[in-house]
């Protein structure tokens, strides 16, 4: 699903206005059983964008494990460096 700033906005004023029906710029209606199902919902469409803005932008950010085998003297283990 592509999400659009707009959406972040009508969910805001949503939200602000107390009101639990809204209708996106795409024609989807969504009506929330509570505020913190819209709260939820803001998260996940805010974070979505942030990930396609980051792919856009040629940002990517990549988790690495590291393993040390033990020869050095500290023992197997693993261990994450982020």
């Amino acid at each position: 699903m592509s999400w659009q700033q707009s959406d972040i906005d009508t969910l805001n004023a949503a939200i602000a206005s107390g009101i639990r029906s809204v209708a996106f710029a795409d024609g989807r209606k969504t009506e929330y059983q509570s505020l913190d199902q819209m709260l939820a919902a803001r998260k996940v469409i805010q974070a979505e964008l942030d990930m396609a803005t980051q792919s856009a932008s040629g940002l990517v950010r990549r988790r690495v494990g590291v393993y040390n085998s033990g020869l050095g003297g500290r023992g197997g283990s693993w261990r994450n460096p982020c």
